[in-house]
């Protein structure tokens, strides 16, 4: 069961951000942007999809793709917490709704520059159904770091007050990447069989994508996070999924069995 585990790990995140990002529709600061964002989150959620298929084939019993996204509960989503994160930081102070953009762009950013890394690396997982959706997906990763990086430093080297709101959101968001490198035995099982990637071998690489842009876009990065390390990916969730959830969820459960 682990490379089922694992698949669920890697479509559970990409569901998650794909209905977080999917909140700015409609809503885009300008309508190229609100068109991009569209993108972005169609193509995580069809990288869910693709994962979802593959794991409910080996599931069996019944699973598909529909009962893994909607017919689970929060205790069995294994998503980073920083995806399930709302589009603002509680402490920033300067966002005006529940849609602040810096905080967006920052955690597609410190997201994307995980997965364009993990999706090369698996890539060459001796999982052949695995590896082939890397492959896709690895394309789409590469523009979902050039557009949220485009903008981090568009931002961040703008006005004194898109760079203060883009700062804020960074030092409110950063600490959450510590999950990205603790390793659960499903993983760690994983990467030994080569089925998987050791993600905390990625965190080199990953520093300098992040260091580099954020030297470009004249922010400081924070202090390297300690103490508490969130724990989505074992099932153990902020208070925010369930309510992404419940939105995400509601017309599947309220229409059980139905097609479209």
């Amino acid at each position: 069961m682990s490379t089922t585990d694992y698949l669920l790990h890697l479509a559970d995140n990409a569901v998650v951000l794909g209905q977080r990002n999917a909140e700015w529709c409609g809503h885009g600061p300008v309508i190229e942007e609100d068109i991009a964002m569209a993108n972005v989150s169609l193509d995580l959620i069809g990288q869910a999809r693709l994962l979802y298929q593959e794991a409910a084939g080996r599931i069996g019993r019944g699973a598909t793709e529909d009962s893994l996204a909607y017919f689970r509960d929060v205790p069995d989503f294994r998503n980073y917490t920083l995806l399930e994160l709302p589009h603002h930081a509680a402490l920033v102070g300067y966002a005006k709704t529940d849609l602040d953009y810096g905080t967006t762009i920052v955690r597609n950013f410190l997201y994307s520059a995980l997965m364009v890394l993990l999706w090369d690396g698996l890539q060459h997982s001796k999982d052949t159904q695995l590896a082939a959706i890397a492959a896709k997906s690895l394309k789409e990763a590469s523009y979902h770091l050039r557009h949220s990086r485009d903008w981090l430093i568009r931002l961040g080297d703008g006005t004194e007050e898109s760079h203060a709101r883009v700062q804020a959101a960074l030092e409110h968001l950063m600490p959450y990447t510590a999950e990205f490198w603790t390793s659960t035995p499903v993983e760690a099982e994983v990467a030994a069989g080569g089925v998987g990637v050791d993600v905390a071998a990625l965190k080199p690489q990953w520093d300098r994508l992040v260091d580099d842009a954020l030297a470009e876009a004249t922010l400081v990065r924070p202090a390297e996070p300690g103490g508490h390390v969130t724990s989505g990916k074992t099932g153990v969730h902020s208070e925010h999924l369930g309510f992404l959830l419940a939105e995400m969820q509601s017309l599947a459960r309220a229409h059980p069995g139905a097609t479209w």
